[in-house]
């Protein structure tokens, strides 16, 4: 089992001196936004590259409650090796609970923004901005959702300033 603490410190650094735990401009997180219904398992569809991911495929997130109320985030991915890396780390609300714009940090005091962008009414699909557009994810539920849904979450990353043409896509849209 490899460590992803290494490149979570380097991609923390990177958040810390590229906008902290800030909203990007075009970006309005999600409200109102339920947390409970957020918590479990997400798939990752597509991201952009940063050395901290690359080359992992079959990557998850997991997230559950914290015992200071707080949420306990565990990323998963297999390497170029076949071996699985895993990060654990935490996150918070930058503000009001019923708005979906979080920080999570994955290393000591660093913190990175987590900003839902865009949700399904059922919590199946989830779009995540970090501090900047230069930060981006889709998530699903299932790790094949509909192509229809696929275009649609990358249309709204498109228009609020994410590159889509870097998509990495890890899921498969069907």
């Amino acid at each position: 089992m490899k460590n992803w603490r290494n490149g979570f410190l380097l991609a923390s650094l990177i958040i810390v001196l590229t906008g902290c735990t800030s909203i990007p401009e075009k970006v309005e997180p999600v409200s109102p936004f339920v947390l409970e219904k957020y918590l479990g398992q997400w798939y990752e569809i597509a991201r952009l590259d940063h050395s901290f991911e690359r080359g992992l495929r079959d990557v998850t997130a997991t997230y559950s409650m914290r015992e200071d109320g707080g949420v306990r985030v565990i990323n998963r991915g297999i390497d170029e090796q076949g071996e699985e890396s895993i990060a654990e780390g935490k996150a918070y609300f930058t503000g009001d609970e019923n708005v979906a714009a979080l920080k999570v940090s994955f290393f000591g005091p660093f913190y990175g923004g987590y900003n839902v962008a865009k949700l399904d009414d059922n919590y199946t699909m989830s779009l995540v901005i970090g501090p900047t557009t230069n930060y981006a994810w889709i998530l699903a539920r299932n790790p094949n959702p509909s192509k229809r849904q696929c275009e649609a979450y990358s249309q709204k990353a498109q228009e609020i300033g994410v590159d889509t043409s870097e998509w990495i896509w890890i899921g498969s849209c069907q």
